[in-house]
């Protein structure tokens, strides 16, 4: 009886500590280091290559807002790519 006194509070505290957990978050500067960027025009669209892996775009317009959005915000946009990455890697 005293045990199962005991173990709410111990599983409200440990839930207390996870959320006091954060992920490290290197700075926008740091991103941007991590991974060369190369662009490569076609004659309809481009493809842009961050690190290894290359996106292909359809028109460089839309290529050149990814790339824009990417140098803004590298953190936020490399875990959007890694969600979209990893969803087609499931197909």
């Amino acid at each position: 009886m005293r045990e199962e006194a005991v173990m709410p509070e111990l599983a409200t505290g440990s839930r207390v500590q996870e959320d006091c957990v954060k992920q490290y978050q290197p700075s926008r500067l740091e991103c941007l280091r991590d991974y060369s960027i190369n662009l490569r025009f076609l004659s309809v669209g481009c493809i842009i290559e961050v690190g290894c892996k290359q996106i292909p775009f359809t028109t460089v317009k839309e290529g050149m807002q990814a790339l824009n959005d990417y140098v803004a915000n590298p953190w936020e946009s490399r875990q959007v790519w890694e969600k979209v990455f990893s969803q087609e890697e499931e197909l």
